[in-house]
């Protein structure tokens, strides 16, 4: 009964390997579980590190593999993957998130100082809301819309969160206050 059981368990791991192709503009370079991508736009370094996986770099192409792989290092492959191809993206071309002032009640004003966003008179409130904008992630505020802009995804997706969740309101009907800045657009999708 025993033998059956590691039989089994041996049997279900396997080699899983995962190949990306590095653009001719993009250089990438490995140290460890270090990974440091440079392109014509800036340089992202970024630790993955897993039991059990490894990342190599031959010739122009990065290998994400393991060797005696099961469903968890597979599922931790492919997010290492997307990762890599996030930054590789990044990179060549900056992600942007688009945000949409919306003011029924008051005429509601949103500025950009320093690391810092503004909002002035929302809800006619007296003392302005401020978050922080994360390092490396640039705003823009035109007109009614709010532009985020970073060659990090996570960074221009965590400011660009953070502002919305600035105009958030508690303890009122919001279908009745319907005021706040929301996300129209995460790096290139609209939001329906």
């Amino acid at each position: 009964m025993e033998e059956d059981y590691w039989h089994i368990v041996t049997k279900m791991k396997k080699t899983i390997k995962k190949e990306i192709v590095i653009p001719g503009e993009v250089v990438v370079n490995i140290d460890g579980t270090l990974i440091i991508i440079k392109g014509p736009i800036g340089e992202i370094s970024r630790r993955l590190a897993y039991p059990g996986i490894s990342i190599d770099k031959k010739e122009n192409k990065i290998i994400v593999f393991s060797k005696d792989g099961t469903k968890k290092e597979k599922t931790m492959i492919g997010t290492f993957t997307s990762h890599i191809k996030n930054m590789i993206k990044g990179c060549k071309e900056p992600f942007v998130y688009k945000l949409r002032i919306c003011s029924g009640h008051f005429p509601m004003n949103v500025q950009v100082k320093g690391n810092e966003v503004i909002v002035s008179n929302f809800l006619g409130e007296k003392i302005p809301r401020r978050t922080k904008i994360e390092e490396g992630s640039n705003v823009e505020v035109k007109g009614n819309e709010v532009i985020v802009s970073s060659y990090d995804k996570e960074k221009a997706g965590m400011s660009a969160a953070r502002i919305e969740q600035t105009t958030r309101i508690r303890n009122r009907d919001r279908r009745v206050f319907q005021d706040g800045i929301f996300l129209i657009s995460k790096a290139g999708k609209d939001i329906k």
